[in-house]
C-alpha cells in the first residue's frame, strides 16, 4: 500500500508505536506462551470475584465492576487461558439516583460477586449491591441482550445452584452461610437456613455450589488480602458439612492469597479453578489453577502451591492466543467493550458522532472534585506496566473547565489542562492537591501520557505538543488499592466544569501499550 494513502490517524499510530517502542517496549497482553503452557495471571488486570461455567465447548466468565457501567462483563474462552470480551450484562443501573451521582455515590457499594449459571437454554447472572439488594440478569445468548430484574431479596456473595431434582437453591452469607430454596424468578421459596458457620476465622464468603459424584460442595473463601480457599462437602445440601482447606498460598507475591473463584470441568474430564489474587494497585487478577481430586476433595495447584507457569488445559484441540483490546481510535459508532463509565453516563453530554473519529466529552457536572465528575470514561490498565497516551483538542473549553488523563482509585492523580482567569494552564494533581503547573498554555492540541508500573505501584505523568517529545509533569504518584473504591486503578479520560456547563473537548484517540510479562 502506498504510505501516502494512509489516513492521518493510521500514520500517526505507526509513528508513535515506533518511537515509544524505543524506550518502552510494547507487547501484546496474553498469558499464552505459545508452547502449550500459560503463565498466571491469565489476565493481568482487575477482573475479581470470578465465576466461570462451561456450555458445550465454550467457557463463560463474569466478574465484579462495582460502580463502573456498562458493567458485569461477560467474557468467553475456548481454553480457559485466552479470553475475549463478549457482552456487558448491565448497561447501566436504572432507577437509582446514586448511580447518577445524585445525592450520593456508589463507590465500593455497587455490583459485586456475580454467580453465572446456564439452565434449560437460559443464562442467569445473580449479583448483589450493598444498598439496593439483589438483581438477576437473564439471556438466551451470553452475547445478549440481557434483561435486568430487581429481586425482592438480597443474597450476599451468592452461589446459584440448579439441582438435578428441579429444585433451585442459593447459598449466601458472610461467615454464616445460608441456604434458601427459590422460585424460578429467584424469589425466596423458603426461609433462610444456616447450613455452615465458618470456624477458622471470620469472613467466610464467596460461595459457589456444585454437585459432584453424589456430594454437594460449597466452594468458598476466607476472604481478605491474605485470603485462602476452602471446600465443604455433604451428601445433603442442608448438611452437615465437613470442611477442608484446598489452597493457601500467595504465589510468591506479598503474602496475598489466591482465593475466591470457580471450579470447572473441561470436556475432556480435567478439573480447573479460575480464582483471583489480590495484586495491590492493579486490583484483583484471575489465575488458572489445576485441580486434583484427592480423597474426594478438589485440591488446587501442585503440592499445595499455586502454579505460575503450567501446561494449558486439555480441551480437545488447540486454540490460538487472543489479546484483549485496549487502544481506541474512536472511529466506530460504539465504544469498545473494554470501556466503562464511572457511574452511569449522561448520554446527552458525550458523542462519537458529532465529530467523526473523535470522542467528544462535554462538561456534564459542575463540581470541584474529580470523584464527582460525570462522564469519566475508564479502562483497566494491565500488568506488569502500562503506558496510556491520548490526544486532546481543547479549543472549546470554558472558564473553570478541567480536562485530562487520570489514574483513578483512592488516592487518584491526573494531568490536565484547565482554564483559569481566561487562560489555559497545565496541572498535575495528586489526590486533589495541585503539585505543579505550566502557566499560559496556548496549544489547542495536547498529548497526555500516564505510565503505570504495577511492580512498584508507582505512576508518572507526561505531556507533549508533537506526540514525540514528552515532558514529565509533577511527582511520582504512589498508587494504592483502597476498599473505599474496591476496584483496581483505572486509566480515565475526563472533562468537568467548576463554573458552568457548555464547554467540551475532543479526544482523537487513546492508545495503551503493555510491557512484556516478567
Amino acid at each position: 500500500m502506498n504510505i501516502y494513502k494512509l489516513t492521518a490517524k493510521v500514520l500517526s499510530a505507526v509513528i508513535i508505536l515506533f518511537i515509544t517502542s524505543l524506550s518502552y517496549p510494547a507487547f501484546a497482553q496474553t498469558a499464552d506462551n505459545g508452547n502449550g503452557t500459560y503463565t498466571n495471571p491469565i489476565i493481568w488486570a482487575d477482573f475479581p470475584d470470578n465465576d466461570v461455567i462451561r456450555v458445550g465447548d465454550t467457557y463463560y466468565m463474569v466478574s465484579t465492576t462495582m460502580n463502573f457501567f456498562p458493567g458485569v462483563p461477560v467474557m468467553q474462552s475456548k481454553d480457559l487461558v485466552n479470553w475475549q470480551y463478549l457482552s456487558n450484562a448491565v448497561e447501566r443501573m436504572p432507577g437509582f439516583p446514586a448511580y447518577n451521582m445524585q445525592g450520593a455515590t456508589r463507590y465500593s457499594h455497587g455490583q459485586w460477586a456475580s454467580s453465572i449459571r446456564y439452565h434449560n437454554g437460559q443464562f442467569y447472572i445473580l449479583f448483589v449491591t450493598l444498598d439496593e439488594g439483589g438483581f438477576l440478569c437473564t439471556a438466551k445468548n451470553a452475547a445478549g441482550p440481557w434483561k435486568l430484574n430487581k429481586l425482592p431479596k438480597a443474597y450476599y456473595d451468592a452461589g446459584l445452584f440448579f439441582d438435578d431434582n428441579n429444585k433451585i437453591y442459593i447459598v449466601h452469607g458472610y461467615s454464616k452461610l445460608n441456604l434458601t430454596e427459590v422460585n424460578p424468578d429467584l424469589s425466596p421459596k423458603s426461609k433462610d437456613t444456616i447450613i455452615f458457620e465458618g470456624k477458622q476465622r471470620g469472613g467466610l464468603e464467596g460461595s459457589h455450589v456444585y454437585k459432584i459424584n453424589g456430594y454437594y460442595y460449597l466452594y468458598c473463601t476466607y476472604g481478605g488480602g491474605d485470603g485462602y480457599q476452602v471446600a465443604m462437602r455433604s451428601k445433603n445440601i442442608y448438611g452437615p458439612y465437613e470442611e477442608k482447606v484446598v489452597l493457601k498460598d500467595d504465589m510468591g507475591f506479598r503474602k496475598k492469597g489466591v482465593h475466591q473463584g470457580a471450579l470447572i470441568q473441561t470436556q475432556t474430564g480435567e478439573w480447573w479453578s479460575v480464582i483471583f489474587q489480590d495484586r495491590d494497585a492493579i486490583g484483583r487478577v484471575p489465575t488458572l489453577q489445576p485441580v486434583t481430586w484427592t480423597d474426594g476433595w478438589p485440591m488446587l495447584g501442585v503440592n499445595g502451591k499455586a502454579v505460575t507457569t503450567y501446561k494449558k488445559p486439555n480441551v480437545g484441540k488447540s486454540w490460538p492466543a487472543t489479546v484483549l483490546p485496549t487502544s481506541d481510535e474512536f472511529d466506530q459508532p460504539k465504544l469498545g467493550l473494554q470501556w466503562a463509565w464511572n457511574h452511569n453516563p449522561n448520554d446527552s453530554f458525550w458523542s462519537l458522532s458529532e465529530r467523526k473519529g473523535y470522542l467528544r466529552l462535554k462538561t456534564a457536572t459542575v463540581t470541584n472534585k474529580l470523584t464527582l465528575a460525570r462522564n469519566m470514561l475508564t479502562q483497566r490498565p494491565f500488568g506488569p506496566a502500562s503506558t496510556s497516551t491520548a490526544e486532546f483538542e481543547v479549543s472549546h473549553m470554558h472558564e473553570g473547565d478541567v480536562a485530562g488523563l487520570a489514574l483513578f482509585q483512592d488516592p487518584y492523580a491526573y494531568i490536565a489542562v484547565e482554564v483559569k482567569d481566561g487562560k489555559k494552564r497545565l496541572v498535575m494533581v495528586d489526590n486533589g492537591k495541585e503539585l505543579t503547573a505550566v502557566e499560559n498554555w496556548t496549544a489547542n492540541k495536547i498529548y497526555f501520557q500516564a505510565k503505570a508500573d504495577f511492580i512498584t505501584d508507582n505512576a508518572t505523568f507526561f505531556y507533549s505538543t508533537d506526540n514525540i517529545n514528552f515532558k514529565p509533569l509533577g511527582n511520582t504518584f504512589a498508587m494504592k488499592f483502597n476498599l473505599s473504591v474496591f476496584t483496581g486503578n483505572k486509566f480515565c479520560l475526563f472533562n468537568y466544569a467548576t463554573k458552568a456547563l457548555g464547554g467540551f473537548v475532543d479526544v482523537n484517540w487513546f492508545r495503551m501499550q503493555v510491557a512484556k510479562r516478567i
